[in-house]
Parts: C-alpha cells; structure tokens; sequence
C-alpha cells in the first residue's frame, strides 16, 4: 500500500502565525514554493496560505504585507492527512475539497505536504487524469 508518507515532500517549512506576509513572501521565494503551512505558537497546523492570498488578500486591498501576520490569513479548519493514510484517502480528500496542497501529520506534527507535482510522480495516468477532473470542475 502506498501512504502519503511515501509520496510527500518532506521537510516543509511552516511560517509562524505571528511572522508577516513579507517573511512569507521570503520564505516562498527562498523555498522556491507557492505556499506554506501555518503553525501556531503549539506547534501546530494552523492554516495555509499560498502566494494568491498575499497578493489578493493583502497587495490587492492596499495593505502592508510587512504589517499583515500570516495568521489572519488562516481561515477555517485547515485540511491534512495522516502520514499513514493511503493514497486513495488522499486523492478523495482532496478531490473533495478541490485542493492542491495537503499538509501530512505524523504525532501531531507537521512532516511534510502533498502537492500536485508529488501526484503527478506518483499516480497513474487514470488517477491523475480523475484528479485533475475533480478539482478543477467548476462547482
């Protein structure tokens, strides 16, 4: 059985919820990547926030990312899978909520994501094709 361990990226990075959209914005450009999780002062998932947020909930409202905390971009309960889940549990989830990043927990701690590029590597053609289907039809 393949988990999301197996197919995760790991080491992800996670911006503090008290950091700024700038740091964000630095941390994407130095990781080389389009979002981060969110982790509270516990140490705990908390949110995500992607480059499209800073840009539209931030920039666009003529507000000063150096200003702005990475928390009060964290909205609702964020979505993740367990490391040990299998990778139907992770496409359904995902499918499901239409998106394209999905934190993987392991002992209540951030161990890495789950992005579109890691599917792509490791999915059939059918799965992904299915995938893509799902989260990007229109609602």
């Amino acid at each position: 059985m393949t988990t999301a361990r197996d197919i995760m990226h790991a080491g992800a990075q996670c911006i503090g919820e008290d950091d700024s959209l700038y740091k964000a914005a630095q941390m994407m450009r130095d990781l080389n990547v389009g979002s981060l999780p969110i982790c509270g002062r516990d140490d705990r998932l908390h949110g995500i926030i992607t480059d499209r947020d800073i840009v539209l909930r931030c920039c666009a409202e003529g507000r000063d990312p150096a200003g702005m905390k990475a928390g009060e971009l964290a909205q609702g309960k964020p979505y993740w899978v367990d490391a040990a889940s299998d990778v139907g549990k992770v496409l359904s989830m995902m499918e499901e909520h239409q998106i394209r990043r999905l934190p993987v927990i392991a002992d209540h701690r951030l161990v890495g994501m789950i992005s579109e590029a890691d599917l792509a590597r490791h999915l059939t053609d059918e799965q992904l094709a299915h995938f893509v289907e799902s989260v990007y039809a229109m609602k």
